[in-house]
């Protein structure tokens, strides 16, 4: 697997936990719009790592047995994992950016060849 993809599903699944502990494996799978399964195998690896604790209620009312916490480590972790993730987001709105101006640019240069510049015009208003 993609270790950037694994980062970033492992940053969304600390972020689902610290917002909603007690949502189950279900509806964060749902939340997220990733397997039943991946959510599963995550849980065990953030487990597994320290970052998480897990909680089994047995006789559980509202029919969710298990509560999720981060622990100090998952905390620390995920404040890392949002500081990676804001930069690569950062950067790859940069290279979006970057790329709309070429973009724009070709257009100014053939505009002239054509007396619609609606295209033109539409560009302008995006950057």
């Amino acid at each position: 697997m993609n270790h950037t993809y694994e980062q970033e599903i492992h940053y969304r699944l600390l972020k689902v936990l610290s917002q909603d502990p007690q949502l189950g494996q279900r509806d964060m799978a749902k939340k997220m719009g990733i397997s039943l399964g991946k959510v599963n195998y995550c849980i065990s690896q953030l487990a597994a790592k320290g970052l998480i604790k897990i909680t089994r209620f047995r006789s559980a009312k509202n029919k969710i047995p298990y509560t999720y916490v981060l622990t100090p480590k998952g905390i620390e972790e995920k404040g890392r994992l949002t500081l990676r993730f804001l930069k690569r987001k950062l950067s790859e709105y940069e290279e979006i950016k970057k790329q709309i101006r070429e973009l724009h640019c070709e257009v100014e240069e053939n505009a002239h060849d054509s007396p619609d510049s609606e295209l033109s015009t539409a560009v302008k208003s995006i950057i």
